[in-house]
């Protein structure tokens, strides 16, 4: 089956590099793909929301299943083009993806099926939302309703900040269109973590878990990114936890969406807030994160293909996930800058003296092709993900392949599995 993976990032790196795996793969394509896919796919230079084109091409090359990575074209019915097309392809209807294209959507949606989450007030007038928010205790988190490339959310600690946050959002337009209604919701209290699962509509699976490092700097300081690192599994969820969110926040969502008359087939990852009062939902996806998929995926021993086809046929009934014990963790090389300003063009050395151990996979996203030249390309360049017998051994492994690789200005975070390290018993680390 020739296979084709829409989107450039780490992530679709990932997916090429997890679904080439699968022994019904013959050839796998990737629009329009980055440095990193170059090497076990044809990449194809067709933007990921080029969908006409997208779907042109998937006729001429006899694409059996196409897999799509960032959310910008499930939102805009990519999905739903293909299936008109007679076309299979993995991920939500455009209706369905409105649990992430619209905040707004979302929190209501969650508000009518009593899934747990902050409460929230919605503005469509800056002038209403700076009056409410002079009633408002801080800290409130101040939300675009629309898609923002993971940079619309402000944690406002006062007054000031969150009156900045709304006029940047709804009178400077800093987010477009997506800025036009904004969530005021109040700010909760705990650790983060990531949930991912796989449905067909009807059942699930639910994949292990794993904890993102959004902030730019150490100790979660800085500005927002699109993801600095993460590691799975996140000991932060025990069983108990883990079943409570099962009933509390997946199921309820998925049944949710098929009583609406939307079901949800693809990915959805529910990002969630675990506080002292029990997981709370701070937004939800409807891919895989970026950069969640590296250090899940190579976790994974299940044949991807199959387990994306299955929600696509709707047969995941009874579907079982078998897991590589050993911990993984992914941290990602950055371009100085980023998620500000930022250069281009730089040489990349020692992906393949990384790579040299077996326990270490290199995700390339900001990269591409030069004259034969591994060059920068992108704010995210590089997501080295390594695995070990426990968090510890696998964050020593990681952070020793990513001294390996060098390009001007690069940039990393150093404390990428900390957190999990506060959870586990010493005898449990090694």
């Amino acid at each position: 089956m020739n296979i084709l993976v829409i989107g450039s990032g780490g992530r679709e790196h990932a997916l090429a590099w997890k679904l080439k795996q699968s022994v019904q793969v013959e050839k796998i394509y990737c629009a329009p793909g980055n440095g990193g896919t170059a090497a076990i796919a044809e990449n194809v230079d067709i933007g990921a929301d080029d969908i006409e084109a997208l779907i042109a091409f998937a006729r001429e090359k006899d694409i059996g299943f196409t897999v799509v990575g960032p959310e910008a074209p499930l939102v805009a019915g990519i999905v739903d083009s293909f299936e008109e097309a007679g076309l299979a392809i993995f991920g939500p209807t455009a209706a369905a993806a409105q649990l992430e294209g619209s905040k707004i959507f979302a929190k209501e949606f969650m508000h009518r099926f009593n899934i747990p989450t902050a409460a929230f007030r919605v503005f469509d007038d800056a002038g209403l939302a700076q009056s409410y928010l002079q009633s408002c205790e801080m800290p409130v988190v101040i939300k675009a309703d629309g898609l923002a490339a993971g940079k619309g959310v402000y944690i406002c600690k006062n007054a000031d900040e969150a009156s900045k946050a709304v006029d940047q959002i709804m009178n400077d337009k800093i987010f477009k269109e997506a800025g036009n209604q904004i969530v005021i919701e109040e700010c909760l209290d705990g650790e983060e973590v990531s949930i991912l699962a796989i449905s067909d509509g009807e059942d699930f699976v639910i994949l292990d878990t794993s904890q993102d490092h959004k902030r730019i700097f150490d100790d979660d300081m800085g500005p927002n990114t699109g993801g600095m690192g993460a590691y799975s599994p996140a000991p932060l969820v025990d069983d108990e936890l883990f079943k409570k969110i099962e009933h509390q926040v997946i199921e309820p969502t998925i049944r949710g969406m098929r009583t609406e008359g939307d079901p949800f087939k693809g990915i959805l990852y529910a990002g969630l807030m675990i506080t002292k009062d029990g997981p709370r939902v701070l937004e939800y996806n409807v891919r895989f994160g970026d950069p969640e998929a590296q250090a899940v995926l190579p976790r994974l021993k299940n044949d991807l293909l199959e387990l994306m086809y299955a929600s696509y046929e709707g047969r995941l009934n009874n579907t079982a996930l078998v897991w590589d014990k050993r911990a993984c963790v992914c941290v990602v090389l950055s371009s100085g800058g980023y998620p500000g300003d930022y250069e281009k063009g730089f040489a990349i050395t020692g992906i393949e003296k990384a790579e040299e151990s077996q326990d270490i996979i290199v995700f390339q996203a900001g990269t591409k092709r030069d004259n034969n030249q591994l060059v920068t390309s992108g704010g995210r360049v590089l997501g080295v993900s390594g695995l070990g017998d426990g968090i510890e051994l696998a964050i020593q492994t990681t952070y020793k392949a990513v001294d390996k690789i060098d390009f001007e200005r690069s940039f990393f975070r150093r404390d990428i599995g900390a957190k999990a390290l506060g959870h586990i018993e010493p005898a449990r680390r090694g």
